[in-house]
C-alpha cells in the first residue's frame, strides 16, 4: 500500500478573535504539513449558528497572512474537496445522517429541554446512555408509525449517537500513547439537530476529515475526552483503515501555571492573547493584539513553536524553515505549558537584533512621523543601527535615540548637578571651537584631535565627556559621545553646545 499523503487541517469556529493557543495549534499543523510536503487545509466550522460573529473569519485569515502561515486549500484558498464552510455542507451531513440511522448506529430522538431537565432533577448525575435511553421519547422505545407521524406533523428532533456500553475504546495518540476509556462514561451524543438541520461539531468533523482525506489530526487537549466518540464514528461509518492519526498537544497554562490561559491573564499582566487587535461587535470591548503591541511575526512564531514543543537541542532562535526540518511530534509535551510573555518579549529583542537595520528602519519611520520628525533615510538606518541593542520593540526606538533628531530643549536636572561642573561651560566653549577645526570629522578623526586637546590641557576626560554628552543629549545616556556628534554632524554638534552654555552658564 503507498504511503498516504499528509493532509492536516486547521478548522477554527467564526465566534470571535483567534487565541494565541488556535495559532499554536494552526503553526503545529503548518510545521507538520511542510516538514512532510503535505497539504494543510482552512476550514470553517460555523454549525453553531447561534454563536456566529460578523467580522471574525476574516480576522483570523489576517491573522494568518501576518504570521507568514500559509494554507493550501480551504475557505477562500480553493480546491477539489469543498465547500470548506461547514454551513454549506448540510446535504452531505444528511446524508451520512441517514446512513447511520439505517444501519442501527444512530436514533431519533423527541426528548423537548424541560423533558431533560424533569429527568435530570429525577436521575442523579442522569446521562442520556444505554442505562437510560430506554425510558426517553425516541425512535428506540417508540412505534415506527409514530415517529414517522412526529417527523411529517414538523416536532423537533435530534439525532443521537447509539454507544454500546463496557467496551473498552482504544485510541493511539503521538504524543500521549495508548489512551484507553470505556464506552460506560460516554453519553449518547447528539449528532444531527432537526431544528437548523446541521450537525453537531462530532459528526460534521468526522464526515469532514473523512471526505477530505485528513491523514493526521493535530488539536489541542481539551479534544482529547471526544477522541474516543470520534473513533467509535469511524468504526461505525466502515472508515476505521483510512482513519487520521491523533495528535492531542498539550494546554497553554497561565504565566503562573494554574490553569488553562485565557484573555483575562493578559489584561491582569499586560500582555496580548490575540495575534491582531480584536474589535468586539457586541460588547464594543477591544483587546490587544501582538501586531498592534509591536511584536514582528517571526517572534511570534519562534516563541509559540516552543510551548509545548521543543527540538532535542539548545537552540532556541529558529527561523520558520529552521522550524519546518526540526519539528517532531513526539517531542512534545504531555503536560500544559506555562505561557512565558517575558519570553516572547526576549524573542522580539532577539529577531529585532537579527533584522537588517534598513528594514528596522523602515518600520521605525511612522513613529518618527508621530513625532513630526522627517529625516534622511540614511541617518534613521544608522541611528537604528546604534541603538537597536537597547529595545525589545521598534516603538521603544523613540525613547532611547530622540536626541539624535531634536536637540535638548531642557537639561536633565540630577545629571546636570553631578556632570556641570564649575568651568563646564569656559570647556565646552573651547572643545566647540576645538571641533569647529576639526578637518576629519569621522569618529576617529574627532577622538584623536578631542584627546589630545584633553592631554594638552591638562583636563579630567570623565568631566569633559560627561559635560560634552549633556551638551549634545540633554542628560547622561546615548552611545559613544563620537558616534553621536558624528551622526549629529559638525554644526549641529557645535550649535547645540553653545546652547547649552547658555542655558546652564
Amino acid at each position: 500500500m503507498a504511503e498516504r499523503k499528509v493532509r492536516v487541517r486547521f478548522a477554527p469556529s467564526p465566534t470571535g478573535a483567534l487565541h494565541i493557543g488556535g495559532v499554536r495549534t494552526a503553526l503545529y499543523n503548518y510545521l507538520f504539513a511542510r516538514q512532510h510536503g503535505g497539504d494543510l487545509i482552512f476550514r470553517i466550522e460555523d454549525t453553531d449558528s447561534n454563536r456566529f460573529v460578523p467580522g471574525a473569519e476574516e480576522y483570523i485569515l489576517e491573522s494568518f497572512k501576518w504570521l507568514g502561515i500559509h494554507f493550501d486549500e480551504g475557505v477562500t484558498f480553493g480546491g477539489e474537496q469543498g465547500p470548506y464552510r461547514q454551513s454549506e455542507r448540510r446535504e452531505i451531513y444528511k446524508k451520512y445522517v441517514q446512513i447511520l440511522l439505517e444501519n442501527g448506529k444512530a436514533y431519533i430522538a423527541f426528548d423537548t429541554p424541560e423533558e431533560l431537565d424533569a429527568k435530570r432533577a429525577e436521575i442523579a448525575n442522569f446521562q442520556y446512555d444505554a442505562s437510560t435511553r430506554g425510558m426517553m421519547r425516541n425512535s428506540l422505545t417508540m412505534p415506527k408509525e409514530e415517529v414517522d407521524a412526529l417527523i411529517a406533523e414538523g416536532k423537533q428532533y435530534v439525532v443521537r449517537f447509539k454507544i454500546e456500553p463496557n467496551e473498552d475504546i482504544h485510541v493511539n495518540d503521538l504524543i500521549r500513547g495508548e489512551v484507553v476509556i470505556n464506552s460506560s462514561i460516554l453519553d449518547d451524543k447528539v449528532l444531527y439537530k432537526s431544528a437548523d438541520e446541521l450537525p453537531t461539531y462530532h459528526l460534521a468533523n468526522i464526515v469532514d476529515d473523512h471526505l477530505m482525506e485528513v491523514s493526521h489530526v493535530i488539536r489541542g487537549e481539551e479534544w482529547l475526552p471526544s477522541a474516543p466518540l470520534h473513533v467509535l464514528l469511524y468504526r461505525a461509518f466502515g472508515w476505521e483503515d483510512t482513519m487520521p492519526e491523533f495528535a492531542h498537544l498539550p494546554l497553554l497554562l497561565k504565566p503562573e501555571g494554574n490553569g488553562k490561559l485565557s484573555k483575562r491573564d493578559g489584561d491582569r499582566l499586560g500582555f496580548p492573547v490575540f495575534p491582531l487587535e480584536w474589535h468586539d461587535p457586541k460588547s464594543g470591548e477591544i483587546s490587544s493584539g501582538y501586531r498592534e503591541s509591536g511584536y514582528l511575526p517571526e517572534a511570534v512564531i519562534n516563541f509559540l513553536a516552543l510551548l509545548g514543543w521543543n527540538p532535542g537541542n539548545d537552540l532556541e532562535v529558529m527561523s520558520m524553515d529552521e522550524l519546518i526540518k526540526l519539528f517532531d511530534l513526539h517531542r512534545c509535551s504531555k503536560s500544559g505549558a506555562k505561557f512565558d510573555y517575558k519570553k516572547g518579549i526576549w524573542f522580539n529583542h532577539q529577531y529585532i537584533q537579527q533584522k537588517p537595520n534598513e528594514e528596522i528602519a523602515e518600520l521605525f519611520l511612522p513613529f518618527l512621523k508621530e513625532q513630526g520628525v522627517e529625516a534622511p533615510f540614511e541617518k534613521v538606518v544608522t541611528v537604528v543601527g546604534m541603538m537597536k541593542d537597547r529595545v525589545s520593540f521598534i516603538k521603544e526606538l523613540w525613547d532611547v535615540c530622540s536626541f539624535f533628531f531634536v536637540a535638548p530643549t531642557e537639561y536633565d536636572e540630577k545629571t546636570v548637578k553631578k556632570r556641570w561642573k564649575e568651568d563646564s561651560a569656559k570647556c565646552m566653549t573651547e572643545l566647540a571651537e576645538v571641533i569647529a577645526g576639526i578637518e576629519d570629522f569621522s569618529i576617529e578623526g574627532q577622538e584623536k584631535v578631542v584627546m589630545d586637546w584633553i592631554a594638552e590641557k591638562g583636563y579630567h576626560t570623565g568631566n569633559i565627556m560627561n559635560a560634552f554628552r549633556l551638551t549634545l543629549v540633554g542628560e547622561g545616556k546615548g552611545p559613544h559621545m563620537f558616534d553621536i556628534s558624528w551622526v549629529l554632524g559638525k554644526e549641529e554638534t557645535i550649535a547645540r553646545m553653545k546652547r547649552a552654555v547658555e542655558v546652564l552658564k
